[in-house]
Order: C-alpha cells, then structure tokens, then sequence
C-alpha cells in the first residue's frame, strides 16, 4: 500500500494495517544540532538558510521546488513518502524589493507585498512594518491585480507534464496551504492588528473582502481541478493563540462561517472528501464551528495550548487528527517520551489520526531523545491495526 492509498484510507476511518509514520518538521537550527549529535550529513542544509527557518517534514505539503524538505531524518527513520501541494500561485505578484540597508539590517518587500525588518544574515523573526491593505482603496487595488493574473501565469511552465506526472501519484496531493485560508490570508494582507479593528470598525469591508476571496479562490480552484485531481483541501489559518481563538466564536460564525459553508460545497462538487485546517494555538472553542462549516480534520494540536488528543477524539469521534505530540515533553527525556508514546497507543486504533509533533521540532530537542522518540513510535504505529 502506498502513502496516498494509506492516507486515503486512515482519513476515512477505514481499517487498515498501520497508520502512516510522518513528522511535522524542524527548524533548520535542530537539523544542525543534529548532525553534531548523530544525525549523518548526506545534502546538508546551505548557509543562506537561519537556524529560525522550517525544515518540512511529510506532513507539511510542500511545493518541492521551493520549499526545503528533509530527506535526511526522513530516510534514517524510513518514513513514509511525503504529502505534495500543487505548484498553484494564489497571491498577486508582489515584486521583491529592498529598500534600505545597512551593515545589519535591511528593509524590504517580500513576494507577499509585506514590509519587514530584517536581519541580513536571516537570524531571528523580522519586525513587520507595514501590510499591502490598510482600507478599502488598497483592496480595490489588491483585487485589480489578483483578477489581472491569468491562471497560465500562476502555475508553472512546465504544467502539462506535472499534471501527467500527478496521474500516477503514490503520495497524496493537496490543494491550497499556507498562505490560503480566510482568517489567515485577510491577516496575511493587513496584519493581525489591523484586521482586528476592522473586523470592528469596517465589518462590510471584511465581509466584501472575504466574499471575494472566496468566490475568486473558488473559481481558480475549479479551473485547476479540471485538468488534475487532488486528495484533500489544506486552508491555512493561524487564528488561536495559547488560551484560545484571536476572534470570538462568535464573529467565527458571523464572518467566517458563511465561507466555510460554501468551500465545503465545492468540494462536495469536486468529489473531495478531506478539508483539513492548519491552525496552531487552543483551538476548542473553535472546532465545533469548524465542523459545522465542513472541515473534517486539523493539525498541529499543540500540547502547551492545552489540547489533549485524547479528550478530542472522545468529543469529536469521526474528526481527523495530525500531531499532538508534545515538543517540549520530547526534549525532557525518556521518561516524558514514553508518556506521549503511551498518548498514541490510545488513540491510534480509533482511526484517523496521524501521529508527529504539534510543530516544528525545536533545537532543544537532542538527536539522542528524538531518536529513541521516532524509534519507540515507529514500533507502536507498526503494531498498531486500525480497526
């Protein structure tokens, strides 16, 4: 069985053998770590790469020619074939422009069309200056320039022999990631901040941009998926914090709601069964509206949030899980380990639920514990049916 006929089957509860052995993902920082540690340097991570950026493990669908991958872990470990996401651009081409330098620091415009501060050597999180919306005028002009973009130019050249090359797939494939989402992309464009007040202060404009974004994602989505089918919906949102959602449940459902409703129906019509939200933070509050609007799956599940993997399967028993496992208890040594893989053995028969960490796998993790980690959980999930 391949991973894209394993994925299929443990997201729809179906019985099977094991559940499939993927991880979240790292910061480049741990990989180095590792290599002094264990771990053998076969490719090597480049030295324009900071230690603060991601390293994708399998779970995290990835476009292959952009985004770094792990191979190393991921072969060590024999893990299972990674997810993909289709090669699709979903936001008007900001042109990359630096601004200012100096002997530290730069100021420039990512391909996002966000302002940022920056250390030049990448070293540490940028301070966020300025986002391409602040009112109803740059939306107007955002909208010219996202409907100005053909779908020709949005995906890659060589398009007609990756569709063919799709046809054939042994891995899943998804449709949409980081940044699409409704919450995510509207922060992605004003700034979490500004979105906030105007959720207050401008509720039409909100609701003209999501209605929009959400007819326009719709219409592109539809246009691609004529030509290629795909496994699952990824929608990349980011709207909880450690006690709970940036947003009250009750704007969810006034704002959010309605588009999540009819994301789900179009999927219905495109035959695809699986939508599956990125979000990090305690999302409880949340879920029940996320399943009301057709999600039928999330990940990290972030421990220090206070989420329980254990809790949520009682409570919601047909929603899918990936992560839950804690990275902080991870870095804490055998005995913490074995209480997380303990964790797994409980909710692994039940189906739907892919075990890895609830986010990237931090530097204070050592090769030593996340070896033995990796290792004890492969023995679980490989003597672990799905029933």
């Amino acid at each position: 069985m391949n991973a894209r006929e394993r994925f299929l089957s443990i997201m729809n509860f179906e019985s099977i053998d094991r559940t499939l052995k993927w991880e979240f993902g790292y910061w480049v920082g741990t990989i180095r770590r590792w290599y002094n540690e264990g771990l053998e340097k076969k490719t090597g991570i480049g030295k324009d790469f900071s230690d603060g950026e991601g390293v994708l493990g399998e779970v995290l669908a990835s476009i292959e020619d952009k985004d770094l991958f792990d191979t190393e872990v991921h072969q060590y470990f024999k893990l299972d074939s990674n997810s993909n996401q289709l090669p699709l651009s979903i936001y008007p081409p900001f042109q990359k422009r630096i601004l200012e330098v100096d002997d530290k620091y730069m100021i420039w415009i990512d391909e996002y069309g966000i302002k940022k501060k920056e250390r030049k050597d990448r070293q540490g999180m940028p301070d966020f200056l300025e986002w391409p919306v602040k009112n109803r005028k740059d939306f107007g002009e955002i909208k010219e320039q996202w409907e100005s973009v053909s779908l020709k130019e949005r995906l890659p050249k060589e398009w007609p022999s990756i569709v063919e090359g799709y046809k054939l797939r042994t891995s899943p494939l998804a449709i949409g990631g980081y940044p699409v989402g409704l919450f995510g992309t509207l922060r992605h464009l004003m700034g979490l901040e500004t979105l906030l007040y105007t959720l207050h202060d401008d509720p039409g404009l909100i609701r003209d941009m999501l209605n929009f974004y959400t007819n326009y994602l719709i219409s592109l989505w539809g246009s691609v998926l004529k030509q290629v089918s795909v496994d699952y919906i990824q929608i990349w949102e980011d709207m909880c914090y450690r006690c709970g959602p940036l947003i009250s449940p009750e704007m969810f459902k006034e704002f959010l709601l309605p588009y999540y409703k009819k994301i789900a129906g179009f999927c219905k019509d495109m035959r695809i069964d699986i939508i599956i939200v990125d979000c990090d933070g305690n999302v409880t509050k949340l879920l029940p509206l996320w399943i009301e609007g057709g999600v039928t799956g999330l990940y990290p599940f972030e421990v220090q949030s206070g989420l329980d993997i254990i809790k949520i399967r009682k409570d919601f028993p047909k929603f899918q899980i990936i992560g839950g496992i804690d990275k902080i208890a991870i870095a804490k040594g055998k005995k913490y380990i074995d209480g997380e893989i303990e964790k797994v053995r409980r909710v692994l028969p039940k189906g739907g639920y892919i075990p890895c960490f609830d986010h990237l796998v931090p530097p204070d993790v050592s090769w030593k514990n996340f070896e033995y980690y990796r290792n004890q959980l492969n023995k679980i999930i490989e003597n672990t049916p799905i029933l």
